[in-house]
């Protein structure tokens, strides 16, 4: 039997994470979020996690610097970044996208910005 943790949030309701994202349903194995988010002058701190990422562009446009490589994501777009692989964003214009991450991010702690296990590197550290 499988056991779920969250079966309905509105995205009204969504708990907000410290990096702004929106915690949507999860389940035991996979967890969704939402992220809204403006551009920036700069990328966002590189990080590298314990969880699984994909995700699904709606609106805008980002940059997704993945170890040595830079790919541009915008609507229609998806993508994966693996367990443990360094990774950031450079928001270029109002991006909204899905993402589901195994495990789910919340769960445990594992999207904590302080977490041990989640490596996270100062502006000076951001890739080229």
């Amino acid at each position: 039997m499988v056991r779920r943790t969250e079966t309905h949030v509105a995205e009204s309701n969504a708990p907000v994470g410290q990096m702004g994202q929106l915690y949507l349903a999860a389940g035991e194995r996979v967890g969704l979020r939402l992220w809204d988010e403006e551009p920036t002058k700069s990328r966002k701190p590189v990080s590298a996690r314990e969880y699984e990422t994909v995700g699904y562009v709606l609106e805008g446009r980002a940059i997704l610097v993945l170890e040595d490589k830079s790919v541009e994501l915008k609507p229609g777009d998806s993508w994966l970044v693996p367990a443990g692989a360094e990774h950031t964003y450079e928001i270029v214009e109002h991006f909204r996208s899905v993402e589901a991450t195994s495990p789910p991010a919340r769960q445990g702690g594992l999207d904590s910005t302080d977490r041990l296990g989640g490596r996270q590197f100062g502006p000076d550290d951001v890739m080229a």
